[in-house]
Order: C-alpha cells, then sequence, then structure tokens
C-alpha cells in the first residue's frame, strides 16, 4: 500500500516493502522521529518509552512502520542531526543557539572571550546525551534549562571560574530527557545553568517559566 509512513517520517513509495529487514540506520531514524514527536507534546513519556523499546528490537520495516503511523510527517526529524558541531571565536561577538535548534550528539566550544548562550527551552532533542568539550576562556557559559534537562559539570576542569546552578522548580520529579555532560577546561569566567526567564506576568504570580506550548 502506497502513502504510508516510512520510518525516516516520510511517505513511502509503492516500491518499498514492509517485509523487508530493517537496518540500524532505520531504527536510530525512527528513535529520532519519536524523539521529536514527544518533545512537541505528541507523545507521553510512556507512550515514548513503550515506543522506544519497540524500535530498538523491531525486526521488519513493517514494525517500525506502525510505530509513526500516527504521527504527522516528521518536518523537524528531517533537519540533519548532526554528530559533531564546532563553535570557534575569538574577541567575537556572543554566541547564542536558542528556538528550535536541533541539538547534535556532541559540541565543541574552542572559545576566547565570547560570550555563548545555549537554550534549551524549544531545542528539538533526539538523544539523551550530549556531550560538550570545552576549551573557554574568559566570559560565561549560559545553559538554559527546562524540566528533564540536567547539566553534568564533574568532568570540567575550572581554572579562576566557577559554577553557578540554578534548578528548574519541581525538577526533581520529572524524567531526563537530556542530560548535557560538560567535559573540558573553562579559564578566568564562569559557568551559568538557570531556567527561562519569567515573564512579568509570572513573575507576579510567582510562577516558574515553562517551555513554549506547542500549537
Amino acid at each position: 500500500m502506497s502513502g504510508e509512513i516510512s520510518p525516516s517520517g516520510k511517505r513511502s513509495g509503492p516500491g518499498s516493502s514492509p517485509a523487508l529487514r530493517a537496518s540500524h540506520a532505520d531504527r536510530d531514524r525512527v528513535v529520532d522521529v519519536l524523539r521529536i514527536a514527544a518533545g512537541d507534546g505528541l507523545l507521553t513519556a510512556e507512550e515514548l518509552d513503550e515506543r522506544l523499546e519497540a524500535a530498538l528490537s523491531a525486526r521488519t520495516l513493517g514494525e517500525l512502520t506502525t510505530l509513526t503511523a500516527d504521527l504527522p510527517p516528521a518536518g523537524a526529524a528531517e533537519a540533519e542531526v548532526k554528530d559533531v558541531v564546532r563553535i570557534e571565536g575569538v574577541h567575537s561577538g556572543a554566541v547564542e543557539r536558542a528556538g528550535r535548534w536541533v541539538v547534535p550528539r556532541r559540541l565543541e566550544l574552542a572559545v576566547t572571550y565570547c560570550e555563548v548562550t545555549l537554550d534549551f527551552t524549544d531545542a528539538v532533542v533526539t538523544h539523551d546525551t550530549l556531550r560538550i568539550d570545552m576549551g573557554m576562556t574568559g566570559k560565561t557559559l549560559t545553559l538554559v534549562t527546562r524540566p528533564g534537562v540536567v547539566v553534568d559539570t564533574d568532568g570540567l576542569k575550572l581554572v579562576h571560574s566557577r559554577v553557578k546552578y540554578r534548578r528548574v522548580p519541581g525538577s526533581s520529579d520529572t524524567p531526563v530527557t537530556l542530560r548535557v555532560e560538560l567535559v573540558g577546561q573553562k579559564a578566568h569566567g564562569s559557568v551559568v545553568v538557570r531556567p527561562p526567564r519569567r515573564s512579568l506576568r509570572q513573575w507576579l504570580l510567582r510562577r516558574p517559566a515553562s517551555p513554549s506550548t506547542p500549537a
């Protein structure tokens, strides 16, 4: 039957067969689609866990297709999830990743006296770990988190630097969806981990800021 959703999240053609054996790449693509769908609020945490387990044990393309059949074509999943992204800068302007940016599997920071902000509030997360290899001198690295995003600085060497960690209220009861591991060295500056800033209304009502709700 033509027009079905393929493991990549796209419409499959008439030549594809659901009985074909699935490869590791096919399973990985479906896992990416499912994680993005959960991040968009289309799947609950329980549904995500069930479908991820089924995807990782699937033997045919047909088994994978059923896991994404009730999801819209994954426009965000079509964006390339890069294995490594490198950010370089020396006495340049501020570097910022915000909005619906796709989180890579590994990020290399090689910057000197440049402000860097990584905002995970609306980021597209397709895997459970982000490793940030740091070679950063001066200024501040700011990580804006959301419930489910945790930051591990145990592997980071600090030289005349400090870490300021403001946890998201109520985050201890939220399942971890992304673990950010900082390794390498941060010299002469600081690392700030904080939740999103509250709007004026939230501040007046003393409510924590929250990620934007999908339309």
